[in-house]
């Protein structure tokens, strides 16, 4: 099996913590190139250190707001002048949690800005390189929530959606050209977001964290929570040679909780 990256470049976005550092780490043993992304300056240093350079490989980063779109396709440009892109990973911290009836038009545009519109700013810069180049990996990280709604995650809900929708579009289109776009569907794993969920969970309900994770848990088939690195294992997978007729797919990993086929 090629699972080999070496010579490629990688563009990783929200890879200062979590699922997009995970996913770095592993594309960076692999051989690839990797230029992460993320607001977090500091962190995104600390973290070029950790990515592992036996190949030779050069990393490098950039702090940007990717809502700022203007300074995101500067910053793209600029990137592309110095280097082909064979891989880029869309990557972002989901919305807030709440009940759709609540929800407000702008908590809706700003979603679909941060996600939707941001994927497809970073994916039709890329296309002429990758097209260029004969090799492109286009991997989407969204949620389980495009297979079946998760409660309490309206707008989230509905964004994931749409993107999961644009990816198989892009995916049809780009198929000719040696081009997949695939989407990574993480169910609880282990993050900041997690943590954060819980602990709003247990304090809405007055009750204790460890119950409330415990409850959590028990919902899930493997009876525990997903690790980054396991999430990062499967796009690093859908990045690779050996994934080049895997297109337009939404694969779960989370444990077997997604109750559909």
């Amino acid at each position: 099996m090629n699972l080999s990256l070496e010579g490629k470049y990688a563009l990783i976005c929200g890879s200062s913590q979590g699922i997009g550092f995970a996913i770095a780490e592993e594309l960076a043993l692999m051989g690839a190139n990797c230029i992460l992304l993320a607001r977090n300056k500091e962190r995104l240093e600390d973290n070029l250190g950790l990515l592992d350079i036996t190949l030779r490989q050069m990393h490098s980063c950039h702090a940007i707001d990717v809502n700022d779109h203007a300074a995101l396709e500067q910053l793209i440009d600029e990137i592309l002048r110095k280097h082909p892109i064979h891989i880029l990973i869309n990557n972002s911290g989901g919305p807030a949690a709440g009940p759709i009836v609540s929800a407000t038009a702008d908590q809706f545009l700003q979603a679909l800005h941060q996600h939707l519109l941001t994927n497809h700013l970073l994916t039709t810069a890329v296309i002429p390189v990758m097209k260029a180049e004969g090799y492109g990996r286009i991997v989407n990280v969204i949620s389980t929530s495009v297979k079946i709604p998760l409660p309490n995650l309206g707008v989230s809900n509905t964004t994931r959606g749409a993107v999961a929708s644009w990816a198989k579009t892009m995916a049809n289109e780009l198929a000719k050209f040696g081009i997949t776009v695939n989407n990574v569907l993480p169910g609880a794993t282990r993050t900041q977001r997690l943590e954060n969920i819980i602990n709003n969970n247990a304090q809405k309900k007055n009750r204790e964290v460890e119950e409330v994770e415990q409850e959590m848990m028990n919902e899930i088939p493997a009876k525990r929570f997903g690790e980054a690195g396991e999430v990062a294992a499967v796009a690093a997978f859908l990045a690779s040679p050996a994934a080049a007729y895997v297109n337009g797919v939404s694969i779960p990993v989370d444990g077997g909780r997604t109750g559909s086929i």
